[in-house]
């Protein structure tokens, strides 16, 4: 259920997508799995934006991608407005499809350079057998151009001739083109000039307005996750570890790794931005091939006590936030109450 009470659009039950490894030799056995997504669970009410942020190699793109079945799950569910997307045959995640979508990372390599503006518009429409006819087609394209800022002539330029902006704009009219419920944006600004990035930011938070939109929004950058989600999730080695609203994200984290990842997030006050510390995480990502036991943050947690190398901790509410929307953390410091070293004992 959702914080609103009402079932969500998009429900994920602990996700997994592992890569096996091969080993040498002539079978080439399995000898490992990197576990990419390692039980991941968030739900997407209609309408809302959940941003899903974390440092490069965590996972989120994975997540992305596993959602709309262009990675198929090892386990776990993917449940779309009451459908189970991980166990539909082709034929019916075809017809489904027509309601996801998704903008790519980088508006360079997205688009076929083989194709006009107006031909990859245009392809979701032919797919899905929809505005059939010349006519019908170019006047659609036309209006998708127009809802994403874009002059209609643009429709006969090749991606080449268009500048990086104009490229993620021409990536998110794609998108639209199916009138999808649910959008997955990959880092939709990552490849952009900072200059353009608040435009296209903006763009998609007046589509959503305008469309009735929900969107997954997937990105490093904490602040522009800030600027257009309602909810955030914070993920680590394949791993969700702190979920709550945006507001209360910023004033109460709860999770190590969420207050050093907004420690690093600019304040446009100079005298508060020299006032406060910034916390430096010791140590490199581990490998998501051989994760630490226990809780996987504690090879880098400055709070690190007994139980994180032997239990790892679950997702559990710690508070209410705006709208009376869950806070959840996965970190042992919020297990039990009292000091780190009275919750050694609580745990041994």
């Amino acid at each position: 259920m959702t914080a609103g009470g009402g079932e969500p659009l998009l429900a994920v039950e602990d996700l997994q997508v592992w890569f096996p490894i091969k080993g040498n030799g002539v079978l080439r056995r399995t000898a490992g799995h990197v576990r990419a997504v390692d039980g991941v669970s968030f739900t997407i009410a209609r309408g809302e934006t959940l941003g899903l942020v974390g440092e490069s190699g965590c996972g989120k793109t994975t997540t992305g991608l596993a959602i709309l079945r262009l990675l198929e799950p090892t386990g776990g569910r993917v449940r779309f407005d009451g459908d189970d997307v991980t166990g539909m045959g082709r034929r019916r995640l075809r017809a489904l499809r027509r309601r996801m979508a998704m903008v790519f990372q980088d508006p360079y390599s997205s688009l076929d350079p083989r194709l006009s503006v107006g031909a990859i518009v245009s392809e979701p429409l032919d797919v899905h057998r929809l505005h059939t006819g010349r006519a019908a087609r170019k006047a659609r394209v036309g209006e998708l151009l127009e809802l994403v800022g874009l002059r209609p002539e643009l429709r006969d330029r090749y991606p080449h001739e268009l500048s990086g902006g104009q490229r993620q704009r021409v990536g998110v009219a794609r998108a639209l083109a199916v009138e999808p419920d649910l959008i997955v944006c990959d880092e939709p600004i990552a490849a952009l000039d900072v200059s353009i990035q608040a435009q296209v930011l903006n763009l998609l938070d007046d589509l959503q307005d305008e469309l009735d939109l929900t969107y997954l929004f997937i990105a490093h950058d904490l602040a522009a996750v800030q600027h257009v989600s309602d909810r955030i999730a914070v993920m680590y080695l394949g791993r969700v570890v702190e979920v709550a609203d945006r507001a209360r994200l910023a004033a109460e984290p709860a999770h190590p790794y969420t207050r050093a990842l907004l420690s690093a997030v600019p304040i446009p006050d100079p005298p508060r931005e020299r006032a406060r510390r910034r916390i430096i995480l010791e140590g490199d990502l581990p490998s998501p091939a051989d994760p630490p036991s226990g809780c996987n943050f504690r090879t880098r947690c400055p709070e690190v006590f007994e139980p994180c190398p032997r239990v790892d901790p679950a997702l559990q509410e710690v508070g209410r936030g705006t709208g009376g929307v869950p806070h959840e953390v996965a970190c042992h410091l919020h297990g039990v109450t009292g000091t780190p070293a009275e919750a050694g004992r609580a745990y041994s």
